[in-house]
């Protein structure tokens, strides 16, 4: 793809001679590149072609006939250069720094590198040149030390070189600024920050360095004692990410006589590039869990009437402290709950996780013939008693497009409902109504990698550097080449450190800025009127709506200076190309759709749509929140956002499955929840791979909801709390051990492959859904996911051509007219949008307060979100070694005066309550947080932050406000400093 930062006039080329061999070159390539070209290998040590060339190792050195030999690797060909690369004296030099080098390095029987993945350059080199540390005469330097602070990688700086190779990974690819040199003379040494720990530095353990050190100074340490061993050794799967919607391309290396995975490491795949993120490199222990589901369980008689089953759901320490019960089922809680006579189990076991012990005793082993038959009868009684209405379904944006799909026909072929639903309706739910009611698609009309060819790039309502680590790296790229980058978000995460525009504006005001933002850019006649005449409608009104946003007026409401709006205006308007990437900070409000109309419109008047380096992006969050989306999981549309209440639509939907349809939208996940607290409402339940009790708002009424059930189903790879209310567990597979396809956030259609077989009983989740709806009469006979693909893929427009195997080992980006050949589109609505006109529709907004404010008792804006190391309900990640030991604890972070201001100090334990319910965690003290504003991360059971949120929802796009609600934080008394279970209600 041409960027818009190349040259318009023509490359200039020179001719060199390498070897005797002729090459014409751009000019500027480099002597090592353009041998590369003629099938020269040039030895290096230093140089990785990912990273800026440095020269400083020698290894590549040539004659060119001057007076010294060049650095091949840094040296530019010139017109008429005679280079010589391998000649007897060059060799000699090579040999030299290879004996200098190797001296200092452990024996080889002893090496990091070369006794687990068998890959140190140096010895290869060394093997080269026939020499050895064990021959060499050379004295043995030694002293600089050993680091093993960080849990998954070591540091030997005895075996490092100082070939700067680590320094450029953190810095040019994954632009973390790291990693440095301390020290003089021999005592020089690889420095993290200011000569820190590893362990104790800002480093996030990307392994970014570890990939790129080609001697034994960094090197992955073993996880659940599983060694590394050489890639020959292992068996390699190429797969993708389990966990956000990036994506990346990784391979696993599986030790298949241990049944484990002992590393992972990143391929190449244009949306990654070979990059990963903590999670993807680290984080894939989970799976190997002992507390896998294994079984088929059927909850015991005697643990009925249902209701949660640990103290931690039950909030049994609440109690405890003198509070009454309002949000639980107290009566409910099973007969064979043991408590102690103050209320609490004195079983109960802190930290993250269900207490197995607590909560298996109340459930029974079963065969999968007794489970499912029972579930297919309990579902069919419901739907013949009550009506098509009384069953809903919750599937899984980490299960694969193939389930998604299958799971929405079930329950809509099945059971004559369009009650489905999943959890993008937490996330993007809001943005995609925005979407389609703007440009007539839910998905990215860009890719987060067209950042490159963007002049200007706003992020907003978003974290990527935790969210989205590896798509954060190209924006910082983008940046260091010349992107403005113009960040909007009310706290200051790392991203404000690599924008040139940080605008930190209140909580709930961005139709505010946003407005006032436009309101200038029309001012100053930044508009593209020529795309505007053609192309867009609603522009007049919108025009007038913005009239009402002066930036005085602005800054009054979201605290962000008026002359800084100005010229975020003026930037963004002078734009030739400009992106907007955007997050749940956008659309986790009850305005949330409202949000993402401004952005529309932004983009819209500025003509930044439909050309390279131009667009709208909500960056999805799970790892096929995309495709389950794409695959009908939502209940208002059939695959490929087709609606449901169109008659066309449904009558080809009814002669594709051979039955009637329910024309009537159906009800979303906050929806459902508050339905089955009704008389008439939902009664029965299937979830697949979803935990409402800690993902959805108020958990005092999702636990109400979920023992109100009459019958639930939950199909997953741990006990969650959701779990607690089932009447039947079915033992999923993970991600690791099925085959299936998934769609990241650019729209980038990839396979994940098997890695190894599902625990005990486990299966794979597309066959427990066959199995089902062929109990209920349904005629499934699918022999395989691309099957399922394959039937899919007909009934969606937008994912035509596209097979499983035609996939590769990159993925495709749809939509794509050769898959065989091309990529796919970068760039939607190059000519037209996919309304029914063609045209962008521009909804105007005005500002609205959040519905729930601070006010004397609850003084505090509460913000939720997530960390770099975890992941949603921390079902996954808090079971992986790393992940859990980098980050194993629930905190409240707050500004320092605020935190003064009620006695708090970093690290200290306090209370957390909003007017639905109460937590305690560690407070942290942050300067990355506004004055009157607090954020809690929601992976912690024990300090689950939707207990205290609201359920209030955005009227378009039904999300809830996760991002807006009133707190109170203060000190504990002496009696209670110690963790409470944090699930109860005040």
């Amino acid at each position: 793809m041409t960027t818009l930062h190349e040259p318009v006039a023509a490359v200039q080329t020179v001719t060199a001679e390498i070897d005797g061999r002729t090459v014409t070159v751009p000019e500027g390539t480099s002597i090592y590149e353009a041998a590369k070209q003629v099938g020269i290998d040039i030895p290096v040590l230093c140089h990785d072609e990912r990273y800026d060339p440095v020269g400083v190792c020698r290894m590549c050195v040539v004659d060119t006939g001057g007076r010294a030999f060049a650095a091949a690797c840094v040296r530019p060909c010139e017109d008429g250069m005679q280079v010589k690369t391998s000649t007897p004296e060059l060799e000699r030099n090579r040999a030299t720094l290879t004996e200098l080098l190797i001296s200092d390095q452990p024996p080889r029987a002893e090496d990091p590198k070369q006794t687990t993945t068998g890959d140190n350059l140096l010895l290869d080199l060394a093997d080269r040149f026939d020499v050895a540390k064990e021959s060499t005469d050379l004295p043995c330097g030694s002293g600089r030390g050993v680091d093993t602070s960080n849990p998954v990688i070591a540091v030997d700086h005895d075996a490092c070189i100082l070939c700067d190779r680590c320094v450029r990974a953190c810095d040019d690819i994954q632009g973390n600024d790291v990693i440095g040199r301390s020290g003089k003379g021999y005592s020089t040494r690889i420095a993290f920050d200011l000569n820190d720990p590893m362990g104790a530095s800002s480093c996030v353990t990307c392994g970014e360095c570890v990939q790129a050190c080609p001697t034994g100074a960094l090197t992955n340490k073993a996880i659940n004692d599983v060694p590394i061993r050489p890639r020959e050794e292992l068996d390699a799967v190429d797969s993708v990410c389990p966990y956000c919607g990036v994506g990346c391309a990784l391979t696993y290396y599986v030790d298949r006589s241990r049944g484990a995975i002992a590393f992972a490491e990143g391929r190449d795949q244009p949306g990654s590039k070979s990059r990963l993120c903590v999670k993807g490199r680290y984080g894939w222990d989970y799976a190997a869990s002992p507390q896998r589901l294994t079984v088929p369980l059927i909850r015991k008689e005697s643990s009925y009437p249902k209701g949660p089953l640990s103290a931690d759901v039950r909030g049994d320490a609440d109690n405890d402290r003198g509070r009454a019960g309002a949000g639980g089922n107290r009566s409910g809680g099973g007969r064979g709950a043991k408590l102690s006579k103050n209320g609490k189990d004195g079983r109960r076991k802190p930290g993250g996780l269900v207490d197995y012990d607590e909560v298996l005793p109340h459930f029974r082993e079963a065969t999968w013939e007794e489970a499912l038959d029972l579930v297919a009868r309990r579902l069919r009684e419901i739907h013949a008693e009550k009506g098509p209405g009384a069953i809903a379904g919750f599937g899984s944006a980490k299960c694969s497009n193939e389930e998604a799909y299958l799971f929405q026909k079930l329950i809509r072929a099945g059971f004559g409902t369009n009650n489905v639903d999943h959890c993008t309706r937490l996330c993007h739910a809001s943005s995609v109504a925005a979407l389609f009611e703007g440009v007539g698609s839910g998905a990215v009309s860009t890719t987060y990698g067209d950042v490159a060819n963007a002049d200007v790039v706003i992020i907003t309502g978003s974290n990527p550097t935790a969210n989205h680590p590896v798509a954060s790296s190209f924006f910082k790229q983008a940046r260091r080449r010349g992107t403005k980058i113009i960040y909007v978000d009310p706290r200051a995460s790392t991203v404000a450190e690599h924008a040139d525009y940080y605008c930190q504006v209140k909580p709930g005001t961005d139709v505010a800025f946003y407005n006032a933002v436009m309101h200038e850019v029309i001012r100053l006649g930044l508009i593209d009127r020529e795309f505007i005449k053609a192309r867009v409608s609603g522009f007049e009104e919108l025009v007038r709506t913005v009239n009402d946003y002066p930036p005085e007026r602005a800054a009054q409401i979201t605290g962000v200076d008026a002359d800084l709006i100005r010229e975020v205006a003026r930037v963004w308007g002078e734009a030739k190309a400009g992106v907007i990437y955007w997050g749940m900070g956008i659309s986790q409000h009850t305005t949330g759709t409202d949000n993402a109309r401004c952005l529309i419109a932004m983009c819209s008047i500025t003509g930044n749509v439909g050309k390279p380096g131009s667009g709208l992006h909500p960056l999805r969050g799970q790892n096929n929140v995309q495709g389950a989306s794409d695959a009908g999981l939502i209940p208002m549309f059939y695959p490929d956002y087709q609606g449901v209440d169109r008659e066309g639509t449904r009558r080809r939907f009814e002669a594709a499955w051979g039955t009637e349809l329910d024309p009537n939208r159906g009800l979303t996940v906050t929806e459902i929840i508050g339905s089955v607290l009704k008389p008439d409402g939902v009664r029965g339940m299937y979830m697949l791979g979803e935990n409402p009790f800690l993902s959805d708002p108020n958990i005092n009424k999702v636990r109400k909801a979920l023992g109100a059930l009459d019958f639930l189903v939950v199909q997953d790879i741990f006990l969650t709390e959701t779990a607690e209310f089932a009447d039947v567990i079915l033992p999923a597979s993970s991600y690791l051990e099925k085959e299936g396809s998934y769609t990241n956030t650019d729209r980038r259609v990839q396979l994940g492959r098997k890695v190894m077989d599902p625990p005990g009983q486990a299966r794979v989740d597309w066959e427990i859904i066959q199995d089902i709806a062929q109990r209920i009469g349904l005629d499934w006979s699918y022999s395989s996911p691309s099957e399922v693909f394959d039937e899919m893929v007909a009934l969606m427009p937008s994912y035509a051509n596209l097979r499983h195997d035609n996939l590769g080992l990159t993925g495709k980006l749809y939509p794509n007219e050769d898959p065989e050949h091309s990529d796919g589109t970068a760039v939607l609505f190059d000519e037209r949008f996919n309304t029914d006109d063609g045209l962008a529709h521009l909804a105007p907004a005005h500002w609205l307060p959040a519905k729930e404010l601070p006010d004397a008792e609850y003084p505090l804006v509460l913000n939720t979100g997530r960390l770099l190391e975890h992941w949603h309900t921390g079902s996954m990640t808090r079971r992986s070694y790393a992940l859990d030991t980098i980050s194993p604890i629930a905190e409240v972070y707050m500004h320092p005066k605020d935190a003064a201001d009620r006695g708090l100090s970093h690290g200290q334990m306090a209370r957390v309550r909003s007017r639905r319910g109460a937590i305690t965690l560690h407070v942290r003290v942050s300067h990355r947080e506004q004055r009157g504003n607090c954020f809690i991360p929601f992976h912690f059971r024990e300090a689950a932050a939707n207990l205290l949120t609201i359920d209030e929802i955005d009227p378009y796009g039904k999300i809830p406000e996760f991002k807006f609600c009133a707190i109170q934080v203060e000190a504990l008394s002496v009696e209670d400093a110690e963790p409470l279970s944090n699930m109860g209600s005040v």
